[in-house]
């Protein structure tokens, strides 16, 4: 079995699409507080992601690399006059019902969420640049999963206004252009089993990221109280 045969199998056992959150998700069964809760804990992990992709350009030795990956902070953050990962989350959260100023001051996040976003991040400040680009390979498997999200959404959610799927619309592409330049590096960097070895690690702690995130927000879920589950 190649490298890339390695990656999928093990995406298909441990990626979070196989958590119950997001299979209740995409079941319908959430309540609107429950899908509320989601947003905001998930922009906590949105607004990391282009500081962990800061620390990956670093690393990066050649300035075609960091001409190509910056523009993955830019994907998020955005140009001067053009809208980014971030504010179309933002708009999420206001399609859903949530305040902006809600989600920008951070207020609710769980502490679970907080510890695997520190996580992640400092997974891709301190490994290698093969560990770090490596760890970014759940893209494989996002366009699915962003697919299967929008159907869902626009099924079982009517009630979030349509402008807010804008962000997984986006990603579904995004997803495929960014995990096949991801891919190549690591095809190219992965030289010896040990290196092979190191890749799969970094996708399944990656994977345990996505996990516990879920977790946290799942759990936090699980404990409340039935008469603010409306």
């Amino acid at each position: 079995m190649n490298l890339e045969d390695r990656l999928r199998a093990l995406a298909a056992e441990r990626y979070h699409h196989r958590h119950p959150f997001n299979v209740r998700m995409h079941e319908g069964l959430l309540s609107p507080a429950e899908l509320r809760r989601w947003v905001l804990n998930r922009f906590h992990y949105q607004r990391g992601i282009p500081v962990k992709d800061a620390y990956v350009l670093a690393k990066l030795g050649s300035r075609d690399l960091r001409r190509s990956w910056i523009r993955r902070i830019h994907d998020h953050d955005g140009r001067p006059g053009e809208d980014g990962g971030i504010e179309r989350w933002l708009r999420l959260g206001e399609a859903a019902g949530l305040d902006r100023s809600a989600l920008l001051s951070g207020e609710g996040v769980l502490p679970g969420v907080r510890f695997a976003v520190d996580a992640y991040v400092g997974f891709c400040r301190d490994g290698t640049r093969l560990e770090a680009v490596a760890s970014s390979l759940t893209e494989l498997f996002a366009p699915e999963l962003m697919a299967t999200r929008i159907d869902a959404w626009e099924r079982h959610y009517p009630w979030v206004e349509p402008e807010g799927l804008r962000y997984f619309r986006a990603r579904v592409s995004q997803g495929r252009r960014d995990s096949a330049e991801a891919l190549a590096l690591v095809r190219q960097w992965a030289r010896t089993p040990g290196d092979e070895e190191r890749v799969l690690a970094a996708l399944a702690f990656k994977c345990d990221v996505l996990w516990s995130l879920l977790d946290a927000v799942e759990h936090a879920s699980a404990a409340e109280e039935p008469s603010d589950a409306g």
